[in-house]
């Protein structure tokens, strides 16, 4: 009997000391007192984006999140056929929007590599889990353009059975015009040089023709490109770490990037700590058991 009272301290001290940081993790991730509202900025706020030069004037990216993508326009692929944007949607995944020129001496080969850079480090298989579309916004760039600017790509992605997924497109002044508005896509065309000023970033778009993400820059984080996807595609792909993910971490418009939440990593620390408490105040008690019955020879 003194020995069955000496290990019961084990167990209530492991007891105790569960319930204590159970107590602290679910006090820290309740909400407390509001804080004072702070001013917001956005990098879209007109207000706050620096002089540009007369050149650089009105170009840039307005985001037009949730907004629909009018996908009656026609554009023609790299074999020369005419389509409809909607024939890429059809498919019920979820499609990146690249808006380049395929004549462009930089900047846009500089977009299409990240891109592909980027995918390089995703799971997904496009063609199969999502779609790529680049579209020019050059109405003199040709379809033979475009078909050598895919197998460019094919080659550099290097991945088996996925040249069904990448579609580089062209087309007339008047489509371009109203896909480019309806994105909120602005550039400007220098007839100097023969060249667009231009920004340069990638959209995600849902399945069903709406703007979903907007990445900004020439480098796309693959973790941000996944989850931009799997939010798209309202969870029809992705694991369940992905869920994990997308607990954890949110999408910033101001910033087009994927930002941790704290609060709600604190609360998935708090549920693993318990979790983790609970399986060794188990495996205490079974262990206690154990040595009841050998001591009483059960």
């Amino acid at each position: 009997m003194r020995q069955s009272s000496a290990k019961t301290p084990g167990v209530a001290a492991t007891l105790l000391m569960v319930a204590f940081f159970a107590t602290a993790f679910t006090a820290a991730a309740q909400p407390g007192q509001p804080a004072p509202v702070q001013p917001s900025i956005s990098l879209q706020d007109s207000n706050l984006k620096p002089a540009l030069p007369g050149a650089l004037a009105g170009v840039g990216i307005d985001q037009k999140l949730d907004q629909l993508v009018p996908l009656n326009l026609n554009f023609v692929n790299e074999a020369g056929a005419t389509v409809p944007l909607s024939s890429f949607f059809h498919t019920g995944k979820p499609v990146i929007l690249a808006l380049v020129y395929y004549r462009c001496p930089m900047l846009c080969t500089q977009i299409l590599n990240g891109l592909e850079s980027s995918l390089k480090a995703v799971s997904f298989n496009p063609g199969q889990d999502f779609e790529i579309l680049a579209v020019s916004f050059d109405p003199k760039d040709t379809f033979e353009l475009a078909a050598a600017k895919k197998q460019t790509y094919l080659k550099r992605y290097g991945r088996a059975n996925t040249a069904n997924g990448w579609h580089f497109l062209t087309g007339d002044e008047a489509n371009i015009k109203a896909l480019t508005d309806a994105v909120g896509f602005h550039y400007k065309y220098d007839p100097a040089t023969d060249q667009f000023a231009h920004a340069s970033g990638i959209m995600i778009v849902t399945p069903d023709g709406r703007l979903s993400r907007y990445f900004y820059g020439v480098e796309y984080a693959p973790r941000d490109v996944r989850l931009g996807l799997v939010e798209a595609s309202k969870n029809k792909i992705g694991n369940p770490v992905d869920q994990i993910l997308l607990f954890c971490y949110h999408y910033d418009p101001a910033t087009g990037k994927y930002g941790a939440l704290a609060m709600n990593m604190i609360r998935l620390a708090g549920a693993g700590f318990v979790l983790v408490g609970a399986a060794v105040l188990l495996i205490a008690l079974r262990r206690e058991k154990r040595s009841e019955f050998v001591r009483h020879g059960i």
